[in-house]
């Protein structure tokens, strides 16, 4: 029988859903998942380099998230909420406004400044409908440099902050701390809980690291909406993989040595290559690869990641995992979150993290 969203659903106490990063990166509670046993165990997350193998090769995504959300008002005083989503040729900007619906083509909105008092119009040059619309700054500018001053850290909608609230715990906890390629618009949250202590710690234990980088779009917290899977259109995001990523990662696969995904972002694009080729090579372009049950997994043997929201892609994802090639790996992971709602683990963003192996 085909797998339906409703099947991926899932009961959550709202306050179970993490408003607040942890005190301490590497202080959050791991789940160690058990896919060939269906097992669990409660961890720590300080208690990765225990819990791999040596010789593991760790592949991150080091997509910097940038200050995209930002506020503007109208002439006549009304407020309308931005999220930037991406540069459109030289000079426009593509974005989410919420509160548009009288904005008219032409118009000029003024940007809300944050830590600038320099004033800022953004121009809308056409609306590209479902609350898209293209945009240009009236002086023109770098988007980075603009959202600097004028934006906020892009959380997801359900940690609830108000515009006023001050940003700065957001914008160095919403963000890895190796993040160094400026374009996402949502953070790669598995890796949220490594620390510089932690990096040491694996070295020591004998696993190496690489980095590749996917820029998580706002599409990442869509539900699937069409009731069969297979109907559903996922949204597009843009990766890039070095030289020296797919050196690693060729050489630990020649040794039989496991790829261990920190992060779904890096499944899908690892996955994403290797579909095309058994040997990774330099790479960049967009993936809109939708992995789901039953599918199978040609270069990821472990996963780190976090609590996925309810009919989530992301929780389709992690369900195909559980059981490749099956979908006995739904169960799985329900029976897996149900254990971690009742031992008030911390869900989504913010919350804590799972090792599935």
């Amino acid at each position: 029988m085909a797998l339906k969203p409703d099947d991926f659903d899932f009961e959550l106490p709202a306050e179970l859903i993490a408003q607040r990063p942890s005190d301490r990166r590497d202080a959050s509670a791991l789940l160690h998942l058990d896919r060939a046993r269906g097992i669990w165990d409660d961890c720590g997350f300080r208690q990765l380099p225990q819990l791999l193998r040596r010789g593991d090769l760790l592949v991150m995504n080091d997509t910097l998230v940038i200050p995209a959300r930002f506020c503007c008002t109208r002439s006549t005083g009304g407020r309308v909420e931005g999220l930037f989503l991406r540069t459109r040729g030289d000079r426009q900007w593509e974005v989410m406004l919420k509160n548009a619906g009288r904005c008219r083509i032409g118009e000029s909105l003024e940007m809300i400044a944050g830590s600038s008092a320099d004033r800022i119009f953004i121009v809308l040059v056409e609306n590209l409908g479902r609350g898209r619309w293209a945009v240009a700054p009236a002086g023109g500018g770098n988007a980075l440099d603009i959202l600097r001053d004028f934006g906020r850290t892009p959380l997801p909608p359900y940690i609830h902050r108000d515009l006023g609230d001050d940003d700065s715990d957001d914008r160095k906890r919403y963000q890895t701390i190796y993040a160094s390629s400026p374009g996402a618009v949502a953070a790669p949250t598995a890796g949220l809980h490594f620390t510089g202590e932690l990096f040491d710690a694996l070295t020591a234990a004998g696993i190496s690291t690489c980095r590749l980088t996917l820029h998580v779009g706002a599409g990442t917290f869509l539900p699937v909406k069409t009731d069969d899977l297979a109907d559903h259109r996922m949204h597009t995001e843009v990766y890039e993989l070095s030289s020296e990523t797919a050196r690693a990662i060729n050489a630990a696969r020649d040794e039989g040595r496991r790829i261990v995904a920190v992060g779904t972002t890096v499944v899908r694009v690892l996955e994403t290559l290797s579909a095309r080729s058994d040997r990774f090579a330099p790479a960049s372009g967009t993936t809109d690869i939708f992995i789901y049950p039953p599918a199978e997994f040609r270069s990821v043997d472990a996963l780190i990641t976090n609590f996925h929201l309810p009919r989530s892609t992301l929780l389709m994802l992690v369900s195909a995992f559980c059981s490749p090639g099956a979908t006995g790996g739904v169960e799985m992971i329900l029976a897996a979150y149900r254990h971690a709602v009742e031992s008030k683990y911390r869900f989504f963003s913010y919350g804590d993290a799972m090792l599935i192996e």
